[in-house]
């Protein structure tokens, strides 16, 4: 196995798919399946990202290979999840209905609970650049697709029972044992889970037992529409079959010709594996317990001829910032939620670097911008000749995918830096590139569409998720209670900074760049010492001068934040004062 191999679970996947396809005499095909039975969230996205990134390896090498999203929207409407717009208690009375048969949250422009919710994660796959082939459950179910795997399963049931036999006395496993490398679960990632486990089709899902016998087949009432049947006799001749509802009504059918029904969760995915020849499908925690689908789909997948696809479990996704997240109310915030805060290729990268047993956090806080800051670094070491096989390996997934690149920011300034702009500015365009624009005086930015699409994710970011005690207010006049009580020493600090002292230091404007204010701030508290505006303290041969010119320095900051925004911390002070501008520095610091 190569180095790269070693440090990149894609490719080892990869090769494992591939030869699990060679041995069934087959073409590779990776599955995900997705219940639109909500707000398709970020934890959902790993069970799309996941094949969808070993599908576009073994595309890359040229390897016949297709992904299939299934879209269960047949399943059952559970429950009326909370926090979503247009929905109230009224949609209670469509819970047991297939999700297609289910209206839309009101003012939807689609015409079903499922095509909503369907849109807009199959808008973040497009922005996302994955590539798939899209199989509607109710259209299969419907159009009579698996009329003879439903009858196959009918004329097996007795066999189908006595596997899911072995499982019905299991004790539930509502707390399983941490798996290696899988860190503890926050509350974050505690609803990811739990929002994971109600949109995934194997939650509380019936699989077939009634006091009538053992049937595989659940039937949507012909007259109230819900699943709350029992089936009552079969016959396997003339598959006669009878059921009876919830609301009273009874009804005998040919389930050769009846099409508003499908199989039980447990019956139903082993059956798709073999209609489609699925050879590679991952599955979250949920479905890996003793007694879970794909535990029992193990067993069931022979009974349809084919073999439990190659298939490595997910761990979950955690949110930082999920709070102010419009969805965090009933669930965990979507792929084009978070696309409106970063850029395709960074949430590609975040999937793409964490094999899919390790759980990982998803910023919007604040700590976004620190997740830009080591996407920037990647990006720079790739660029270079410092970074490892399994990062470049990482990068190349996330800028790329094997039919082509995916749009990245011609000038990717710090995202930070971008967003302290944006919040000092208010968003004003002008000020915006009059600012960053003089960061780099040797390329001197000419238009804000070099900073685009990053530029747009950082300003929708700061309208959207910056906290209010983070707010950048520069106040409009002079603090004269605060610059009457200065002490000597620091009427002293501010009029090195304004005015420069000597040779040491240049006046204030004399360098109105972010490298001459940075020069400037950083060198006051050392000249005001009697040192050099250069001097850089050895930390080790002379620690006590490195610690007093290090809490110096902190005082200065806090000072210049106290008089310029009436905080004690804020944006960094060479880009604070290269915002505010010369003359109004001048005016808010002079005592």
């Amino acid at each position: 196995m190569t180095e790269q191999q070693l440090d990149d679970w894609v490719s080892r996947l990869a090769d494992e798919a591939i030869e699990a396809a060679e041995k069934q005499g087959t073409t590779v095909v990776c599955a995900s399946g997705i219940s639109p039975s909500g707000p398709v969230h970020l934890g959902n996205l790993r069970e799309v990202m996941t094949p969808h990134l070993v599908a576009d390896e073994i595309r890359r090498r040229g390897v016949e290979v297709e992904h299939i999203i299934s879209w269960d929207d047949f399943d059952r409407y559970r429950k009326v999840p909370a926090g979503i717009e247009g929905v109230d208690e009224s949609w209670a009375e469509h819970i047991g209905k297939p999700l297609t048969s289910v209206p839309a949250p009101a003012g939807s422009a689609y015409d079903s609970w499922a095509a909503h919710f369907r849109a807009e994660i199959e808008d973040g796959l497009a922005q996302l650049g994955i590539t798939y082939r899209g199989i509607s459950q109710t259209e299969q179910y419907t159009s009579g697709a698996y009329v003879e795997q439903v009858l196959f399963a009918m004329s097996r049931r007795d066999q189908i029972d006595k596997v899911l036999d072995q499982y019905r006395t299991l004790p539930a496993q509502p707390g399983e044992k941490q798996k290696q490398g899988q860190k503890k679960l926050s509350e974050d990632d505690a609803a990811a889970a739990a929002a994971a486990a109600e949109g995934s089709g194997a939650a509380s899902e019936d699989d077939g037992s009634a006091g009538s016998g053992y049937y595989p087949y659940k039937p949507y009432c012909s007259v109230c529409g819900t699943d709350f049947t029992t089936v009552t006799s079969y016959d396997d001749a003339s598959t006669e079959m009878t059921y009876t509802c919830r609301c009273g009504h009874t009804e005998t059918v040919l389930l050769r010709e009846h099409r508003q029904g499908k199989l039980v969760w447990k019956v139903d995915w082993p059956m798709r594996w073999a209609y489609e020849k699925v050879t590679f499908e991952p599955s979250g925690v949920d479905h890996q317990s003793p007694g879970s689908s794909y535990a029992v789909g193990k067993e069931l997948a022979p009974i349809f001829g084919w073999e439990r696809p190659l298939g490595p479990m997910y761990a979950f996704v955690g949110i930082r910032g999920m709070a102010k997240m419009s969805s965090s109310k009933g669930g965990v915030p979507t792929p084009v939620e978070a696309l409106q805060f970063m850029e395709p290729p960074l949430l590609r990268w975040l999937y793409a670097r964490k094999r899919p047993n390790q759980a990982f956090d998803v910023a919007l806080d604040a700590e976004i911008q620190r997740m830009y800051d080591e996407w920037d670094s990647l990006v720079r070491k790739v660029s270079g000749d410092s970074a490892q096989p399994g990062d470049i390996a990482a990068h190349t997934r996330a800028v790329s995918v094997a039919e082509g690149e995916l749009p990245l920011t011609p000038r990717p300034l710090p995202y930070r830096t971008i967003a302290s702009v944006v919040d000092i500015t208010t968003g004003d365009d002008e000020q915006t590139l009059r600012i960053l624009g003089s960061l780099d005086p040797s390329a001197p930015l000419t238009s804000l569409d070099e900073l685009r699409p990053r530029l747009d994710r950082a300003t929708a970011w700061v309208e959207q998720q910056m906290a209010p005690e983070d707010r950048t207010v520069v106040r409009t006049s002079p603090d004269t209670e605060a610059l009457a009580a200065l002490t000597d020493d620091q009427r002293e600090s501010l009029r090195i900074l304004l005015d420069g002292k000597g040779s040491e230091l240049p006046a204030l404007d004399a360098d109105w760049s972010i490298d001459g204010l940075t020069h400037q701030v950083y060198g006051v508290p050392k000249v005001q010492a009697g040192k050099s505006a250069d001097f850089k303290p050895d930390r080790k041969a002379d620690p006590e001068t490195a610690a007093a010119l290090g809490a110096a320095q902190r005082e200065f900051f806090k000072l210049l934040y106290n008089l310029l925004i009436s905080k004690d911390t804020g944006p960094r002070l060479p880009t604070l004062l290269l915002a505010i501008g010369a003359d109004r520095v001048r005016e808010l610091l002079t005592p």
